[in-house]
């Protein structure tokens, strides 16, 4: 049955091993071409929601639905097959591999050349530094670049939402702006994104609707202008300011 989500974590609750929960009956939401990004402090359960929603960690409870298929328990590939394609935090491209190498790796699950050869001109066209560097060892690029290589690989299987954890880790302020960008060039694309990050105003900045994390639960959701601007919210989350740009 169809949903107005594309991506739903209904009451999840996951954890690690015997250590206490992480995730504590949280709800996150994500709607068809909409950036939802997840801020909080360290330790609130960000990172989790993302391994959680990619099966790289099943739930202890809870359910997880992609476009109102029920899939909570499912292992990595099939969660990929489902429409989730998870960027993962930090650097993930294969530096002695070409730009061309890393990105085709993103449809190895894809055995018509004809909708490899399509989806290749679409993360091209997309993101031009990929088509520019095509021929390029991936570790002789910027780490921005790189950046928008781990995005195009991720769209190689036509994801229906694209899971991004920190993509502005390590990157100077000019470069994550560009990063931010391309990240709004997906959803304007058709791509949802379910986002974390650290750097909780830029992602609120960014996103069209933000959900606070802290001890495994979303305190606070709404739209992220609203968020963005309210004094409580700045106080706690965002370095006591509240915004003014």
């Amino acid at each position: 049955m169809a949903s107005d989500y594309l991506l739903e974590l209904d009451n999840i609750q996951a954890g690690y091993g015997r250590a206490a929960m992480v995730l504590r009956g949280l709800t996150v939401r994500v709607p068809a071409g909409k950036i939802v990004c997840l801020v909080g402090p360290n330790g609130a359960g960000k990172s989790t929601v993302l391994k959680v929603a990619s099966g790289m960690l099943k739930p202890r409870s809870g359910a997880i639905r992609v476009d109102g298929k029920e899939v909570a328990g499912c292992d990595p590939q099939t969660m990929l097959r489902s429409g989730l394609s998870h960027v993962l935090q930090g650097h993930s491209v294969f530096r002695e591999m070409t730009v061309e190498e890393n990105v085709r790796l993103g449809a190895f699950s894809i055995k018509d050349p004809a909708v490899i050869a399509e989806r290749i001109e679409y993360v091209q066209n997309l993101f031009p530094i990929v088509g520019e560097r095509w021929s390029q060892l991936a570790g002789l690029l910027s780490g921005g670049q790189q950046k928008q290589v781990e995005f195009a690989r991720s769209l190689m299987v036509t994801p229906k939402v694209v899971l991004l954890d920190e993509p502005s880790m390590g990157l100077d302020p000019k470069t994550t702006t560009t990063v931010f960008e391309q990240v709004v060039r997906m959803r304007d694309a058709g791509t949802a994104v379910l986002l974390v990050e650290q750097n909780a105003r830029r992602a609120l900045q960014t996103a069209d609707l933000g959900c606070v994390l802290d001890l495994g639960r979303v305190h606070i959701n709404g739209p992220a202008a609203e968020l963005l601007a309210d004094p409580k919210l700045a106080d706690l989350y965002l370095g006591g300011a509240t915004a003014r740009a």
